[in-house]
């Protein structure tokens, strides 16, 4: 059986000298084999993070609009309701 390959890209962006010095240093601290590794990896757990939270957002959103949605829409009472409305009034009543 083959392995498939991994389809692959390239980026390319320009740093000041700053950037790169602290990029490079916090690589190293961190234990990062190299500049490019810690880059990749940094990028793609705020990516994930990015994401998850957006998405974490929206399903909030639509949970409050089906809450919202299932309190304003509420159908008017049926007269079986009424009904028995007025006879809960009417056996109260004759318990004072």
């Amino acid at each position: 059986m083959e392995k498939s390959k991994k389809i692959q890209t390239r980026f390319d962006t320009r740093l000041s000298i700053e950037q790169k010095k602290l990029f490079e240093n916090a690589a190293r601290i961190g234990g990062y084999r190299n500049l490019t590794d810690f880059i990749i990896h940094t990028v793609q757990e705020k990516a994930y993070e990015i994401i998850k939270s957006k998405e974490q957002i929206i399903s909030s959103e639509k949970d409050a609009e089906i809450f919202f949605n299932a309190l304003n829409g509420t159908p008017k009472p049926s007269k079986v309701l009424k009904n028995a409305v007025k006879d809960y009034e009417t056996f109260k009543s004759k318990l004072k």
